[in-house]
């Protein structure tokens, strides 16, 4: 492998601990020590990549919101017309329940970008407009939104719900949220699901 492919490699590792540890603990909640801790580098490896903590941040943003749109292409590519169904079922679910590292940035990242710098929101922004595009590009699914508005509405409420339902301490109250996000945006498609 080539210095030059080693050092991609690095920024790559670097970036997506990074992307974990601020999903998991805040933009607060971790220096640069740990970030480079979690990545497996010195802070001096650290640093030959970004110049500071707030620029990992911005890249982290940027790989958060291209793993959103990589996975909504990845449920157009795979369920075709029951793509949005599915992109749902998967969001209310499995990315509700799993550790906050591993949680979709749009969710988790929300309340650190509002409190942080004018170019991490231009780089949140930019990639909700990608998020929001790959959306609306998508095969003709039922109930999947038709245009920008609709598109802001629909991942505004499965990231409500995903919030709500990760800060309330009853499960039972949290697969409540959950389930009538999922009817406001799938309709009877959404009990239908649950019975098969």
């Amino acid at each position: 492998m080539s210095r030059q492919e080693q050092k991609a490699q690095t920024l790559q590792r670097i970036t997506e601990a990074a992307a974990r540890s601020f999903r998991k603990g805040g933009f607060g909640g971790i220096g640069v020590d740990g970030l480079a801790k979690a990545a497996g580098v010195t802070s001096g490896a650290f640093y030959v990549h970004y110049g500071s903590k707030n620029e990992a941040f911005c890249a982290a943003i940027v790989q958060g919101m291209a793993d959103l749109k990589a996975g909504v292409l990845y449920c157009q590519e795979t369920w075709g017309q029951a793509w949005w169904e599915g992109f749902v079922r998967f969001y209310l679910g499995a990315k509700r329940q799993c550790d906050l590292s591993e949680s979709c940035s749009l969710q988790s990242l929300s309340p650190e970008v509002a409190r942080s710098t004018p170019e991490a929101r231009e780089a949140f922004e930019a990639g909700l407009q990608d998020v929001a595009a790959a959306i609306l590009a998508g095969p003709k699914s039922p109930k999947a939104p038709r245009d920008l508005d609709a598109a802001c509405a629909a991942l505004a409420a499965l990231v409500g719900a995903v919030t709500l339902a990760r800060a309330v301490s009853s499960s039972t109250l949290a697969d409540e949220i959950a389930a009538a996000t999922g009817k406001a945006l799938l309709g009877p498609r959404w009990s239908a699901g649950e019975s098969q």
